[in-house]
């Protein structure tokens, strides 16, 4: 990776935490990506709706209840007003990040996106719907606005060699990254409901679909059945899971399988992430500015780069 280090600022040390006890730090993009997160709903359906708005005009019928109708202007007027300032904030951000990137230099390479979404990936508990629910660019697209911003915060801030090192030793099963499986189920109360199930899967239906219909796992059911990246060695996800995933390719959905609970499933693998391990090379960079970022004491945001880049968006007004 290319540094970003000036050799010639002033070296300090890291605070005196015990390295050991810590663990790379996935929330300030994680924090990033759940803000974000609800402006994606509008930009979707922005995107699947243009053309048919123009063609019809905002007169349009999209929905009659008893009679009473609901316009298209209607719908994106309410839009707007639920999704609309989130989804702005998320492009004056973007946006903003990519300025400060001109301005103080800062590359952000595919390389580096690569092993940060493989760390997200490693921790389970923090691999949550906020990711779920962005596709691979818009992710993508959402760490690199993070790792522009930490790069900018930690680019003054000199860590000795001596700490990464130390800290590299001490946390090196953080970077030997097993196999992970993206996966969606589908969980019955009975083995009828589950080989019902698995015959309308084979008869074509979608997986996603059925898991909103007829799934009892309410906390994945509103996904499509998705519940994530798993592992094998994970410990909080049913074993009968595990088993059934290790034998699939993606896109692939497994035989009717009995849960620790006593419910039913049908898995099914959307992607699969091969294991990799990362040498001190490869991390050195990124453990450099975890280690400087704990040494900033409050939490800083795109939004403090507003000013200093003359960012002005429709709720200004509300701001003040």
């Amino acid at each position: 990776m290319s540094s970003t280090r000036n050799p010639r600022r002033k070296t300090t040390t890291p605070n005196q935490t015990p390295l050991s006890q810590r663990r790379l730090k996935t929330k300030p993009v994680l924090a990033l990506l759940a803000i974000l997160l609800l402006g994606n709903v509008l930009w979707f359906i922005s995107w699947l709706i243009p053309d048919k708005g123009k063609e019809t005009g905002s007169d349009e019928q999209v929905a009659v209840i008893d009679g009473d109708v609901i316009t298209r202007q209607d719908w994106m007027i309410a839009m707007e007003e639920r999704y609309g300032k989130e989804t702005l904030q998320n492009l004056v951000n973007e946006s903003v990040m990519e300025k400060a990137a001109e301005k103080f230099k800062i590359k952000v390479s595919d390389k580096e996106i690569d092993l940060e979404l493989a760390l997200m990936r490693s921790a389970q508990d923090k691999f949550d719907t906020a990711t779920q629910n962005l596709s691979d660019a818009q992710l993508r697209q959402k760490i690199r606005s993070q790792l522009i911003l930490d790069k900018v915060l930690t680019k003054d801030i000199g860590i000795e060699e001596s700490s990464i090192k130390k800290y590299y030793e001490e946390n090196k099963a953080l970077y030997n990254i097993e196999t992970s499986y993206r996966t969606s189920i589908i969980a019955v109360d009975s083995k009828k409901a589950a080989d019902e199930a698995l015959s309308e899967l084979k008869d074509g239906s979608e997986f996603s679909v059925l898991a909103r219909e007829i799934s009892i796992d309410s906390a994945s059911a509103s996904l499509g059945g998705d519940i994530g990246f798993i592992t094998e060695k994970q410990e909080n996800v049913d074993a009968a899971i595990k088993k059934a995933v290790k034998g699939l390719s993606a896109n692939k959905e497994s035989k009717v399988i009995k849960l620790d609970n006593g419910h039913y499933a049908i898995v099914q693998v959307q992607e699969v992430a091969k294991g990799q391990s990362f040498t001190y090379e490869d991390v050195k960079e990124h453990i450099e500015r975890e280690l400087a970022l704990e040494q900033i004491q409050q939490s800083i945001t795109p939004e403090a780069f507003w000013s200093e880049f003359k960012a002005t968006w429709y709720y200004s007004e509300e701001k003040k």
